[in-house]
């Protein structure tokens, strides 16, 4: 029974971690940049887009399609920044355990 307890005392400790790293996710952005910084996207680390910098120079019509495929590799480059946060915040909540592939943290 002590064994039960120990264990519930450590399963309510790492949820209140948890929730902390959600609250310190929720804060956290991270700058993606592409087109050696024509295009920059700003993330929150639960990966929503809060900022797109374009620089006045691509606002050319005949650019179009290129500023298009910039703004795709920018957010996708935030998006990969938020999500290696994410892991190392979770991996420092979990002590350094390995979740299985496709669990994914937070719920």
């Amino acid at each position: 029974m002590k064994n039960l307890a120990g264990l519930m005392k450590q399963a309510s400790q790492m949820q209140a971690r948890m929730e902390e790293v959600q609250r310190k996710l929720e804060s956290l952005t991270v700058e993606g940049v592409s087109g050696a910084g024509l295009v920059k996207v700003t993330l929150t680390g639960k990966g929503e887009m809060k900022a797109i910098v374009i620089d006045p120079k691509l606002a050319d019509p005949s650019e179009t399609e290129m500023l298009q495929d910039l703004i795709i590799a920018a957010f996708s480059d935030a998006r990969i920044k938020a999500e290696a946060a994410t892991s190392e915040e979770m991996r420092a909540v979990t002590g350094g355990l390995d979740l299985p592939p496709g669990l994914k943290l937070p719920f």
